[in-house]
């Protein structure tokens, strides 16, 4: 099992709840986003992840939106569930779940809150990829779960076959070499964090999976184009006009998955605001939503 296929290799936006004006979990718009975002030219889906708030979300709620997605795009493209929960028995449920919808692969971060030894976390995720038939990709995401992947843990999850790559969310570079090295290049990577897409890439990642990728997938679909043509240069520029970008949307009073949903409605695209504890953006910050709308829309029109 453990090839890299084509069905992983490309741009993966990470999919964003998608609420009604009550702020529940909304099926028209869930669908009407998964369609637009497949008409867009991306290669999968990453869903319920942390750009799916799904912390915040009762696992009822992260069910619904699993099986919206999945009733939305079908076989169209490469669908990867994040089953990732503070428990494990929640954890399996998700995980047997997305099996039945017809999810290509299984990922989660490591438990959160308490402080676990590696062994903990082994056998957490050991515990979710043997409760189904699907791949596994491991989650690292130190700066939001306070464990940063060993190379000695990925070598015993190594062990199992269904492990299949990593979607790696550090900031250091490095570690998507580290990663790929220790497996032989045996593994999928995926590149995690938006603003280094190009020097992951360069690096050694396969793919990436991101949480701005959805609000311009225009410039990182371009931008793997210019990286596998070998045209460095180009790639180097759009991933300037990338990082600008994501900087105006860090940079208002409102989570960024708000601002992000704000420029989305801009396009017609509303699939509702962010749940609490995430703040909406408001006030004079909204008038500031069209000039980062006029950003992503001149950098796009650029390339």
């Amino acid at each position: 099992m453990r090839l890299i296929v084509e069905k992983f290799k490309g741009i993966f936006p990470a999919f964003y709840a998608c609420y009604d004006e009550e702020g529940n979990i909304s099926e028209s718009r869930t669908k009407q986003f998964a369609s637009y975002l497949v008409s867009k030219g991306i290669q999968g889906l990453y869903v319920g992840g942390s750009s799916g708030e799904c912390i915040y979300q009762s696992l009822e709620e992260r069910k619904f939106t699993l099986r919206y997605v999945a009733e939305a795009v079908g076989h169209q493209i490469t669908l990867i569930a994040h089953v990732g929960a503070p428990s494990t028995r929640d954890s399996i449920e998700l995980a047997k779940y997305a099996e039945q919808l017809g999810y290509d692969a299984l990922s989660a971060i490591p438990p959160i809150y308490f402080v676990l030894p590696e062994d903990s976390i082994y056998h957490y995720w050991t515990d979710i990829l043997e409760s189904t038939a699907l791949p596994f990709i491991i989650y690292n995401i130190p700066q939001t779960t306070g464990y940063n992947l060993s190379i000695q843990l990925l070598n015993r999850m190594l062990q199992h076959e269904k492990v299949i790559g990593v979607k790696n969310s550090s900031m250091p570079v490095m570690d998507i070499e580290r990663f790929k090295t220790a497996s032989s290049n045996n593994l999928i990577l995926f590149n995690g964090p938006d603003e280094q897409f190009v020097a992951g890439r360069l690096m050694g990642a396969d793919s990436g999976i991101g949480g701005t990728y959805a609000v311009m997938i225009e410039l990182f679909l371009k931008a793997n184009d210019f990286i596998s043509s070998g045209d460095i240069a180009s790639a180097q520029k759009i991933q300037s006009d990338i990082n600008s970008i994501i900087i105006a949307l860090c940079s208002l009073n409102g989570s960024m998955y708000s601002a992000i949903k704000e420029v989305l409605k801009k396009n017609n695209m509303d699939i509702g605001s962010v749940r609490k504890p995430l703040q909406p953006v408001t006030g004079e910050d909204l008038q500031k939503i069209d000039e980062i709308k006029a950003m992503i829309d001149e950098a796009i029109a650029k390339y």
